[in-house]
């Protein structure tokens, strides 16, 4: 080794051991003391978090919520489900022309003049009734054929197995 090269070494030792003296006193500064304070209080607290969920009564509650998710899924999916098939076998189509015709009925009241009602308004009235009462039995009809269905096809027992989980959440939530 040469003199410039024990020279250059030297320098560098120098040169080391001075930032190493700086960051000494940076740390002893009352400033880095109360960060470095803040940290241990940080690392403290999450580790006292860490086995408040590793106890017994955490991991429980833990697994209620991951129970009471996949409960809400199946019961969300379930529903879905039931309405498609309902949709299906027209029901609601079924239903909706229920409400407009018991609507035209009960609009055919206000129609009157002056608050009389002569014999056009009930021969409306009338027909209104009867279309009324046609959508009334083709609806039993249709919930008929779907109670059949969903007999055969299961819907009711999963519309039976929806409540059923809907009130195994509300337990497990309350209990």
């Amino acid at each position: 080794m040469t003199a410039g090269e024990k020279t250059g070494k030297i320098k560098d030792i120098k040169e080391t051991i001075s930032g190493a003296a700086e960051i000494m006193r940076y740390i002893r500064s009352p400033g880095m003391q109360e960060s470095l304070d803040n940290v241990m209080d940080t690392a403290t607290i999450a580790k006292e978090i860490i086995e408040a969920l590793k106890t017994q009564e955490m991991v429980k509650n833990i697994e209620n919520f991951r129970m009471i998710s996949e409960n809400m899924n199946e019961a969300s999916a379930n529903m879905q489900n039931t309405l498609k098939q309902l949709e299906e076998t027209g029901v609601i189509n079924e239903v909706k022309g229920l409400i407009k015709s018991a609507k035209s009925t009960m609009d055919s009241f206000g129609d009157s003049n002056q608050g009389t009602v002569n014999g056009q308004d009930l021969r409306e009235m009338s027909m209104a009734i009867k279309e009324m009462f046609k959508s009334i039995r083709s609806l039993v009809d249709e919930l008929r054929i779907t109670v059949e269905y969903s007999k055969k096809s299961g819907t009711i027992h999963t519309v039976g197995e929806t409540i059923g989980q809907v009130s195994d959440i509300y337990k497990t939530t309350l209990g």
